[in-house]
């Protein structure tokens, strides 16, 4: 391969793992970073849109424009499966059948780190699926594994994740009222 070629190949790689924008009334750079490989095997076919972020499927929420303050109190996102067979709702975003659990937005606890908020979709075959009451309680207090047990469901035909963390906890966040406009934790 030819030195072209590999600089060529280089850019693509780049840009597939990454996108940075530009806020054009702050002059900020908002950067958009994938998920590490070992997160990424979760990422197949499903893309999660959300307003003024787009597809973050496979990403980070960015710690820029508040962007990770906003997510936690924006409706629920368009979840979009392209592979899914042609004229379907699914491909568009339109999803159909029985919701399991009202959506919740983000909320990581503050001083916890990135959390993962993983979406799936699984041919359900005319299986008649529910939480039990215990399950529907909230998202923590039930175990995947089991349900999926319990239903008889197998791989899932898409799924994606990205994460976050609580905003407070984010590098450029600033309490307000300190009038500081400097990042905490500004890197040496």
């Amino acid at each position: 391969m030819d030195w072209t070629m590999k600089l060529a190949t280089a850019a693509l790689f780049l840009g597939l793992t990454m996108v940075v924008t530009r806020d054009e009334d702050e002059g900020d750079m908002c950067l958009y970073e994938a998920l590490s490989d070992t997160d990424a095997v979760l990422c197949k076919g499903l893309e999660v849109f959300y307003p003024e972020l787009g597809n973050i499927g496979c990403m980070f929420v960015p710690d820029c424009n508040n962007y990770r303050q906003k997510i936690t109190h924006w409706a629920e996102p368009i979840v979009k499966f392209p592979r899914a067979l042609e004229g379907t709702d699914i491909k568009k975003g339109k999803l159909q059948g029985q919701e399991l659990s009202p959506y919740q937005p983000p909320s990581p606890p503050a001083q916890t780190g990135f959390h993962r908020y993983q979406f799936f979709v699984y041919l359900q075959e005319g299986k008649n699926i529910s939480l039990h009451s215990k399950e529907n309680k909230t998202r923590a207090s039930w175990k995947m594994d089991k349900f999926l047990n319990r239903f008889h469901l197998s791989e899932p035909e898409a799924s994606t994740q990205f994460m976050t963390q609580n905003y407070q906890d984010s590098p450029n966040y600033q309490t307000p009222g300190t009038g500081s406009s400097e990042p905490r934790d500004k890197p040496k």
